[in-house]
């Protein structure tokens, strides 16, 4: 049985707009990337360097992130989307490394539509899966593995329970969510602000849905998340 995954109401007060497109994928086949995979990545990042010109902080999706961090206190210039980190490591001449398939796909598409593009593996336990502004008790594990942290009060954080799974909305994933070789369910979390349209976001569903099947087999799910409809229970699908 999977967890419920729902948004806040606060985090739709606080930015009106926000939507999450889910794409919920299941008996993955996850590993190494194809070629034909890792070739894909390779020609978006060229793409991506023609989309994005001069400072990404200037580019208006990146903008948007970068404002929607100010207001939750967190300064962008030290704590950037994941979006924009990608992008910037795609400008400076970077190729990105090949994770494996999931990891390899969200990358392909949050360049594609700059735009965030999180993979979450499911974690264990029944407690629904929030984005949520942060709460007293709430602790992260870093990935690189270093001691506990403790969010910023009002932090916008991904959590089950007092477990955060993601600080500061996409910036950094805990060392419990790393999306690993074996994995075979997971969330993809597809992430949009005011600037990116509803279309633009059902068409990153779309590739994401079209690559996992065509690299990773299994079957999908796909739900979005909004102030109309906050919550969604995958089980009862």
């Amino acid at each position: 049985m999977l967890p419920d995954y729902r948004i806040d109401e606060d985090i739709f007060r606080l930015y009106p707009g926000y939507r999450r497109r889910l794409v919920l994928g299941q008996t993955l086949r996850n590993g190494p990337s194809d070629a034909s995979l890792i070739a894909a990545l390779r020609t978006q990042e060229s793409a991506l360097r023609t989309i994005v010109q001069g400072n990404p902080a200037a580019h208006p999706p990146i903008a948007a992130w970068r404002e929607a961090y100010r207001r939750f206190g967190a300064r962008p210039s030290d704590f950037r989307s994941s979006v924009e980190a990608l992008t910037r490591r795609v400008l400076r001449g970077d190729s990105l490394p090949s994770i494996n398939a999931l990891v390899d796909i969200g990358n392909l598409v949050s360049m594609r539509f700059v735009t965030p593009v999180g993979v979450h593996p499911i974690p264990t336990g029944n407690a629904a899966l929030r984005l949520r502004l942060s709460a007293p008790g709430d602790s992260f594990l870093p990935p690189d593995g270093g001691p506990a942290e403790i969010p910023e009060i009002g932090e916008v954080v991904f959590a089950q329970d007092h477990s955060v799974l993601t600080r500061r909305w996409t910036w950094r994933q805990a060392a419990l969510t790393l999306t690993l070789p074996e994995t075979t369910t997971v969330f993809f979390n597809i992430d949009a602000l005011q600037g990116l349209s509803d279309d633009d976001v059902a068409a990153a569903s779309r590739d994401v849905t079209d690559l996992v099947r065509r690299y990773c087999g299994g079957q999908t799910q796909t739900v979005v998340l909004n102030a109309a409809n906050p919550s969604w229970s995958p089980s009862s699908n």
